[in-house]
């Protein structure tokens, strides 16, 4: 992925499995020796922290389904059974449920980074497209895992969201349908459930390998915003970012333990330790807090149809953005205009995270339809703020900029020599 590989061993074994498949090589030129932009600050730990996540759901996961029960009648018990007989079985519950609520932070912060430093803009458009699917992949298979403990507000809210597809023209009760496999949420909606939220974490897998080929192709962004000149603007990813991420994921790992042991359904229902009863609905039927803003922007319009058209348009409207945004410059660094825009649009984000989180009546009513209307107004004023804006003037390279902050006043190009002949 980062072109002809620069790695050597003498060791004999690894000459040998090299020769036949060049595994160290491509680890090598990906993880040791790639060349990196030497001005990336914490907010790309996200990335790595998200590969962590996913993984650490791959392996909680595959452990929880040797011990689950996928039937409608004993799915909650199952799930019982787990927390109270399973040997760490409350820990690998925890892990897993909590894991996914730290998965969708680090992703929507490493949404929003990009989003600020522009790295959905040429010739990053397809590394984007392939973050927004594993997004909407992660997505899914949260829904649907969401829905496996078979609680009160699992059963209740798989059988709202799925109605919803009831809106679409001519074939949208055949689809609802078929996702329930009957007529009402029952075992076969468990059933097919479980299989694809079993599934979708692997395809996810498979697309976040794509996502970093096509990062490695074009290199990583950077807070500037400028491509990188040469080699100068570069350090090797070992052993200076892999102990950066490392420092990183040792904060994170805190901050996870400390919900994981001290409250770890601090982020969930009540209502889920509910068994799933059909005759008896919830007061107030919510998805989990990650879904919160799509959710709000569907009740925001009272048309069902339109309203499911907007939910699914917030999502895919991301596709069209490095077209939608016109500017040359990248980082909202220099983007006095689109700077000011882009944290009004993370407050407007909250503001809907916040409504759909309360029912829909009164002010809420008021509140989520303007701030649905500020969302779309966000995306459709990037091509104007591009025609009108004044960005500052760019550095003329990373390392330029690099060592303008520095508190070295020495002469920029010696620098710049001791810095390459020290990597």
């Amino acid at each position: 992925m980062s072109g002809e590989s620069t790695f050597q061993t003498n060791n004999a074994v690894i000459k040998w499995i090299e020769y036949r498949l060049p595994i160290f090589s491509f680890i090598h030129g990906s993880a040791v020796a790639y060349p990196t932009p030497k001005n990336l600050n914490y907010w790309w730990n996200m990335g790595s922290l998200a590969g962590i996540m996913l993984v650490l759901q791959i392996v909680t996961g595959v452990v929880l389904a040797m011990h689950y029960t996928p039937h409608a009648s004993m799915a909650f018990d199952s799930t019982e059974h787990i927390m109270r007989d399973v040997n760490y079985g409350w820990l690998l519950r925890y892990m897993h449920a909590n894991g996914a609520s730290f998965f969708f932070i680090v992703v929507y912060i490493h949404i929003f980074r990009g989003l600020y430093y522009g790295s959905y803009k040429a010739p990053r458009e397809i590394l984007w497209w392939m973050g927004i699917i594993i997004f909407i992949l992660m997505m899914a298979t949260a829904f649907m895992g969401y829905v496996l403990p078979w609680g009160q507000m699992s059963f209740w809210g798989a059988t709202v969201i799925t109605n919803l597809f009831s809106a679409v023209p001519l074939v949208g009760d055949t689809i609802v349908t078929w996702l329930w496999g009957g007529f009402s949420v029952d075992q076969p909606t468990l059933i097919r459930f479980y299989s694809l939220h079993y599934l979708l974490p692997f395809v996810m897998f498979g697309v976040v390998f794509v996502h970093l080929w096509a990062l490695h192709h074009h290199k990583s962004n950077n807070p500037l915003g400028i491509d990188i000149k040469g080699p100068q603007d570069t350090i090797p990813f070992h052993p200076y970012y892999t102990v950066k991420d490392l420092y990183g994921m040792g904060v994170f790992g805190i901050i996870f333990a400390i919900t994981l042991f001290f409250a770890p359904n601090f982020l969930g229902h009540p209502d889920n330790y509910t068994p799933a009863n059909p005759l008896v609905t919830p007061p107030h039927i919510v998805p989990e807090w990650y879904f919160l803003p799509f959710y709000a922007i569907l009740r925001a319009i009272p048309d069902k149809l339109l309203g499911v058209i907007a939910m699914f348009a917030a999502i895919l409207i991301l596709f069209i953005l490095p077209w939608l945004d016109t500017s040359k410059v990248r980082s909202a660094r220099f983007r006095p205009v689109y700077k000011m825009l882009f944290w009004a649009f993370l407050i407007d984000c909250l503001v809907l995270g916040y409504v759909g989180g309360n029912p829909p009546e009164g002010v809420f009513i008021v509140f989520g339809r303007l701030a649905t209307a500020l969302y779309f107004l966000f995306f459709l004023t990037l091509p104007l703020i591009g025609w009108f804006e004044q960005p500052k003037a760019l550095p003329n390279s990373i390392a330029t900029a690099v060592l303008e902050n520095s508190k070295d006043n020495g002469d920029v190009n010696n620098v710049v020599a001791k810095t390459e002949g020290s990597v």
